[in-house]
């Protein structure tokens, strides 16, 4: 298990989230998001989910325009 630093006010959204995605994942009593990373694709996954819960609009928006840009 990965230790997932992310604000604990989402933790449990993004538990969630990753819980419907079947990647397995804890939140234990110290506030931390513990997830299992079992693949590539696992990792691309987590990280997606927490950047749609912690990265601003304009972030999200870069984001978009350089995956625009790469098409």
């Amino acid at each position: 298990m990965h230790v997932v630093s992310v604000p604990r006010i989402d933790r449990w959204r993004i538990y969630h989230r990753l819980q419907e995605l079947t990647i397995p994942c804890c939140c234990p009593s110290d506030g931390s998001l513990c997830v299992a990373v079992e693949n590539c694709t696992g990792a691309l996954l987590v990280r997606s989910v927490v950047q749609q819960f912690i990265a601003s609009r304009q972030e999200m928006v870069d984001w978009l325009e350089r995956c625009w840009q790469a098409n």
